[in-house]
């Protein structure tokens, strides 16, 4: 048998619900400081494709430099702050996007992405879903060109640095 060799020559999006995605995988794991592996994910996500964007969408006003730094500099990704939830301004994102990729992957079990998958995919474009199964609407599931189920392995625990704390130099 010849041993055939495909270059892919994909483009994507990949596009980030991260209050929903944080919440599934926090309810999965039973663990309120678990947190995805970028590092582990990213790469199996693309498999092999080329990454055009990688945007996170945050509601609130906790959001971590660290992680906007960390995006930016491994993924030139970037953290967009939300007003409310992240379903809107990631769906327009994604609109604005659908003729620059091939593909756009949604990181949301959420079943309100629904109209999206079935917008972009008749504009062409391929719609991927990656979330965490036991939290993802089965409706999303089926409309999705591809479910990438989100596992225990494609996240890691955060554990805080402690602090030290300094002596009290001020005792006689």
């Amino acid at each position: 048998m010849e041993n055939i060799s495909v270059k892919i020559g994909q483009s994507v999006a990949i596009l980030i619900d991260g209050n929903n995605i944080e919440i599934s995988i926090h309810q999965a794991l039973g663990l309120d400081n678990a947190m995805l592996n970028f590092d582990h994910i990213i790469p199996d996500l693309l498999d092999n494709r080329a990454l055009n964007r990688l945007i996170y969408f945050r509601e609130g006003k906790s959001i971590s430099s660290k992680l906007a730094e960390r995006l930016h500099g491994n993924y030139h990704g970037s953290v967009v702050p939300c007003h409310k939830s992240a379903d809107i301004p990631l769906s327009i994102k994604a609109t604005q996007l659908a003729d620059k990729v091939d593909t756009i992957i949604i990181m949301s079990g959420d079943s309100d992405y629904i109209e999206l998958v079935r917008h972009l995919k008749a504009m062409g474009v391929r719609v991927e879903i990656a979330a965490v199964k036991d939290t993802t609407a089965g409706i999303l599931i089926e409309e999705a060109d591809y479910f990438h189920p989100i596992t225990k392995d494609d996240c890691f625990t955060f554990t805080a640095p402690k602090m030290r704390r300094k002596p009290n130099r001020n005792r006689h």
